[in-house]
């Protein structure tokens, strides 16, 4: 049970929300692969195939080396993209696509994150081009997400400036406390995958959510809560129970540290709370 009031004498905390399987029930970045196809970025193939990809996502998870061939095919795949086209057709069909695959559990569970004077951040190793967006749909207060390098004409290069993935997430997580001044012995995360074990350890309240095998197994041997998220809704259909915090749009910033200079510049879109 989550406490209803954070005791605001004491450090700032945080709830760290994966996205894919945990917040919503589908992969957001092969989500859009429709979208994408009719848009003209891809052809039927690559349609096909991601459809593939994400059944298999869907069936079984997806492991450290699954991760790291559908991250090489997407890179290839993407390289060439007009990033203002695709965040176009992102805003153009975010609500059709996104909003019936939220888990109702999870948009609850933001809600009481909030109510009790949490900060909500969205951590996902989707594109920030998609991941910003529905991070703003559910009005989370940050996100961390992978970035691509973008060239001079404006267009995807097939390269990757940041990797939310695995350690790095957790090394951003780390940043991102450091920097907000959060409590991390008192903070949240939530995850579905065992890819995502570092960042359920950095925090003191891990969550595993609808998890693989592999981390069924790691949260009955440490006696981590499993909850079970099997409940779609539409965020409409929720209010007036659901309300976007009243806060200004995600930002774009840079989280500064040692491990960011080490494993690269780590990204994340911020929310800055209204003065009082």
């Amino acid at each position: 049970m989550l406490a209803l009031v954070e005791n605001h004498s004491l450090p700032r905390t945080a709830a760290f929300f994966d996205l894919d399987k945990t917040v919503i029930a589908k992969s957001s970045t092969l989500t859009f692969s429709k979208s994408f196809y009719q848009g003209g970025l891809i052809n039927r193939r690559a349609v096909l195939r991601t459809a593939y990809i994400q059944f298999v996502f869907l069936a079984g998870g997806a492991d450290h080396e699954q991760m790291e061939r559908m991250r090489q095919y997407l890179s290839a795949l993407c390289k060439g993209w007009n990033v203002q086209q695709v965040k176009d057709l992102v805003a153009e069909t975010l609500h059709d696509l996104i909003d019936p695959i939220i888990y109702d559990e999870a948009a609850s569970l933001i809600e009481e994150h909030h109510a009790a004077g949490r900060d909500v951040v969205i951590v996902s190793t989707s594109g920030a081009e998609v991941v910003e967006p529905i991070g703003e749909m559910l009005g989370a207060d940050r996100v961390v997400a992978t970035r691509m390098v973008v060239g001079d004409d404006g267009c995807f290069t097939g390269e990757v400036e940041y990797y939310a993935y695995g350690p790095t997430k957790a090394e951003a997580i780390r940043e991102l406390a450091e920097a907000e001044g959060y409590d991390l012995s008192r903070c949240y995360a939530y995850s579905d995958s065992a890819t995502d074990l570092p960042m359920l350890e950095a925090v003191g309240n891990p969550y595993t959510v609808n998890p693989d095998r592999a981390l069924r197994r790691e949260a009955t041997a440490r006696d981590w809560p499993v909850l079970v998220f099997n409940r779609p809704v539409r965020l409409k259909q929720r209010l007036p129970a659901f309300r976007m915090p009243p806060r200004p749009a995600l930002v774009a910033a840079a989280a500064v540290g040692a491990a960011a200079a080490t494993a690269g510049l780590v990204w994340y879109a911020s929310r800055r709370r209204q003065s009082a």
